[in-house]
């Protein structure tokens, strides 16, 4: 069995925009139950997620950016929301609840860089892989995958880190991050034609952008997956991989129209192992993302922890 690190803390439940948002407190909540209920949280090494510091966020974002940020959740005042888009609002908890998940990833692979373990898996929130260099979206403040990989290059001195986004979205944020940096690459499976519609068809061999059409199949998803992804990966060699880990592509999912299930999560997260094993020493820190049914969201968490755990 490896040993997982299990990152999270109960401030990341503060942020909340709203009782009807989809990205809503109670997804933690269902996932911690669920890892309960089924025995999984006994085997996972679990760690309070620390706050990242501003100078780590800005090795993603610009610096007036992470400050922006910063002030308008300074400045929101209980029971306000301050919207950023359409979709994404600050509250009073949103500024804390940002640098955790930010934080978090980091702290993650400071542990799996240091061999005190060999995996890791960030419950935190709000997700980020939609954040952009300036720009918050689709329920994102800070790309919180993007920090977690510059965080390994410029602290632990890594020059290769893969990026594997398997949300039902297109990780724009991710690409618009390191699309001139072939340091990351970069592979997002999503739907298509779908939200966001930005940076889907970015150019670079370090960028696998792998489209899938809405109503796809498991089979369909897994096709593609491997195809698009297994060989680029072996040919870059990654020292770390880290996970986009949505579970919006699931078939119960309100946000998406992909049809995955538990199996096919566990089926991705093996075939992840296999390419960890191969390149990164087994190295493999996972950030959720997405996923909107309670239900199938807690159970393809523990899909994929349970695969992190006992592949």
């Amino acid at each position: 069995m490896k040993q997982v690190g299990y990152f999270t803390h109960s401030d990341c439940m503060s942020h909340n925009m709203g009782h009807m948002h989809p990205e809503s407190p109670m997804r933690l909540e269902a996932i911690n139950a669920q890892l309960q209920a089924q025995g999984l949280m006994l085997d996972l090494t679990q760690f309070a997620a620390k706050p990242a510091e501003l100078n780590l966020i800005e090795r993603a974002h610009p610096r007036q950016y992470v400050h922006e940020i910063e002030q308008t959740g300074l400045d929101v005042e209980d029971g306000d929301l301050i919207p950023l888009d359409g979709d994404t609002s600050m509250g009073p908890g949103s500024l804390r609840a940002a640098l955790l998940a930010a934080g978090a990833g980091c702290q993650a692979v400071d542990y799996v860089m240091a061999g005190d373990l060999q995996r890791a898996f960030c419950a935190t929130r709000p997700p980020g892989h939609h954040a952009e260099k300036s720009l918050a979206m689709g329920f994102c403040l800070f790309n919180n995958v993007a920090v977690a990989a510059l965080h390994a290059i410029e602290q632990h001195g890594l020059e290769r880190v893969a990026i594997i986004d398997f949300d039902v979205h297109h990780g724009n944020g991710t690409v618009d991050i390191f699309e001139n940096d072939e340091r990351v690459m970069v592979c997002s499976s999503f739907q298509h034609p779908f939200y966001p519609n930005r940076h889907f068809d970015t150019p670079g061999e370090h960028l696998v952008l792998t489209p899938i059409r809405a109503g796809a199949s498991g089979s369909e998803f897994r096709n593609k997956f491997e195809h698009d992804f297994f060989p680029a990966l072996d040919q870059f060699k990654p020292e770390l991989i880290l996970i986009s880990a949505g579970f919006d592509a699931h078939a119960l999912d309100p946000l998406g129209e992909l049809n995955l299930v538990e199996d096919d999560y566990r089926w991705i997260t093996a075939l992840i192992s296999d390419i960890s094993k191969r390149h990164s020493q087994s190295r493999i820190v996972s950030v959720l993302e997405g996923g909107y049914h309670l239900e199938a969201l807690s159970h393809s968490v523990c899909a994929h922890i349970e695969t992190l755990l006992h592949d």
